[in-house]
Parts: structure tokens; C-alpha cells; sequence
């Protein structure tokens, strides 16, 4: 049996991003979305989730490319020297925790701040994932499980894609796709077994794995076709971050600009009973997840 949660990252980022996330809801393949507790269009978000009831909602944890919710004197290790922001990259992440930066207790901290605000917005909270997978390292990882489990938050995105659903052969093809493919490659072979021992250790549901994390930024209709095509039997997420390219788009520092119309494209070219009948994959959100132990 193939089960697949359609999550839409990077809720309440801008209008347009809250626009397309919407529509693709409607259309019926977005089963899910996580909200940023820090995005500029947070409050619209919120309202147009307590409209969309079969909208489930997570929280995207921001700890990377953003600002604090915490007074940045509280969170200083998980700050850019010098700066008052989040370091830029999960490259400089990586880095940055193998320098014995990080403290738990901030990540921690900053973590349960961004769930309060949503929680106090009234979204009930069916899971998290991070900005740009930093929850993947288990330094990072560990203290966002202790708030998760102190929020009611019963379930964590598991950021790891399955090597056949993108084929080297394909990703050479590609540069974006290339680059993308050998860094997932490592990251799983580095963290995946650690990352799965903490969530079972911690009693928090997740799935069997990710679709379209090599993929983004690149993620078209028949590259999305083709990952449907290739997913293992199982539970899986299928990470997108479909939006508008307006102007308020290029005000906001991400990479994801023509891409997220690209992706709204190919997601509204399917449906559910597209999945079903094509695919033999049913749709599912993530309070449907029972947790594996």
C-alpha cells in the first residue's frame, strides 16, 4: 500500500505563497501545510486556515535564513556571529554545531516559542518539520522532539528521500538536480539512522520517508510524475512549496522564486483520484500517522 501526505511548506511567507498553498488545497492534492511562526502574512495565514477545516496544519521551525521569535540576547548561540539573524545556509549550521555551538536549551526554547504562537493563534498543531531540514541533525533534532512532546505535537517530518526516487542517471541531467542528489545522498547516509532511533526514543509518529527534497527548486509536472511513479510501498511526504512570483516574493531572501509557480503547476495538475487511479496512491494527512515503536 502507498500512502502520501502532500505537505506545502513555508505557509504565511507571503500572500502569494498563502494564495497558492490555498488553491492547491482546494484543488484537493495539498493535504497539508506547516506555518511559520515568523512569516510576514502569519495572521492571514491563520485566517484562511480556520476556514480550510481539512487543511491539517504543523508548525516550520525557523532556525535557519530568519530572525528570532526570542529576544536574540536569549538565543545567542543559534545566531550569525555578529548579527542579530539565524546563520544563512544548514551548510553553515553543520558547521557551526561541530564548533560546539547550539546550545539544546536555545533551540529548545525558540522551538516552544514558535509553537505557543501558533497554538495561541488557535491552530492545532499536527506536526513540525524545519526550515530547510535542520531538524535532520540530531544536535538540533533532540530539544526540538522535548518541545514538540510538551506542545502535543504528536508527529515530525522525516526529511530523508529514498535514493531510487531520483536516479543518478536523471540528476546528471541536471546541475540543481545533480548537486541536490549527491548532498541528500550524504545526508542520509550520515543521519538517517541516528534521526530514526531519536523519534521512535521520543514516541513521535513520522512517516517512511520524503519526496521532492532533491527535487526543489526544480520540481516540474513530469518530474513529479516520475517521483510518483518510482515511491516505495509505504508512507511517504511530498515536500512542495508551491506560490506566487509577485512582488512581494522579491522582497524576501529565498532561492524558491520562478520554481514556486512551476510547482503550483504541476500540483494542480493532479487530484486525488488522479494519485488513486494513476499511481494506486492514496492521499492521507498527518494526523492519520500512528506512531511506530
Amino acid at each position: 500500500m502507498r500512502r502520501l501526505i502532500v505537505n506545502a511548506d513555508d505557509f504565511g511567507l507571503t500572500t502569494g505563497v498563502n494564495r497558492a498553498i490555498v488553491e492547491c488545497h482546494q484543488r484537493g492534492i495539498v493535504s497539508s501545510t506547516t506555518l511559520m511562526a515568523t512569516g510576514a502574512q502569519l495572521a492571514e495565514a491563520v485566517q484562511l486556515a480556520s476556514s480550510l477545516p481539512t487543511l491539517g496544519v504543523g508548525c516550520h521551525v525557523v532556525l535557519v535564513d530568519g530572525e528570532p521569535l526570542l529576544p536574540p540576547r536569549e538565543v545567542r548561540s543559534l545566531l550569525a556571529p555578529g548579527t542579530d539573524r539565524f546563520y544563512h545556509t544548514a551548510t553553515e549550521i553543520l558547521r557551526a554545531q561541530a564548533q560546539g555551538k547550539f546550545r539544546p536549551e536555545e533551540v529548545e526554547a525558540e522551538a516552544t516559542a514558535q509553537f505557543i504562537r501558533l497554538q495561541q493563534h488557535g491552530i492545532r498543531l499536527t506536526h513540525f518539520d524545519a526550515h530547510k531540514h535542520t531538524h535532520m541533525f540530531p544536535r538540533i533534532l533532540c530539544p526540538l522532539l522535548k518541545a514538540a512532546k510538551t506542545a502535543g505535537i504528536a508527529a515530525v517530518r522525516n526529511p530523508f528521500e529514498p535514493a531510487a526516487v531520483v536516479p543518478m542517471s536523471e540528476a546528471l541531467h541536471n546541475s540543481t538536480l545533480f548537486v541536490r542528489k549527491v548532498e541528500t545522498t550524504l545526508l542520509r547516509a550520515a543521519f538517517r539512522g541516528k534521526w530514526m532511533s531519536l523519534v521512535r526514543e521520543a514516541g513521535l509518529a513520522t512517516t517512511d520517508g520524503s519526496l521532492g527534497v532533491a527535487a526543489t527548486g526544480v520540481l516540474n509536472e513530469d518530474r513529479l510524475r516520475a517521483l510518483l511513479e518510482r515511491m516505495p510501498e509505504g508512507t511517504f511526504e511530498l515536500v512542495c512549496h508551491p506560490g506566487y512570483n509577485d512582488a512581494e516574493l522579491s522582497r524576501v531572501r529565498t532561492k524558491l522564486r520562478e520554481s514556486r509557480e512551476t510547482e503550483r503547476a504541476a500540483l494542480q495538475s493532479l487530484t486525488p483520484a488522479a494519485l488513486r487511479n494513476e499511481y494506486a496512491i492514496e492521499l492521507m494527512g498527518f494526523y492519520e500517522l500512528k506512531t511506530q515503536r
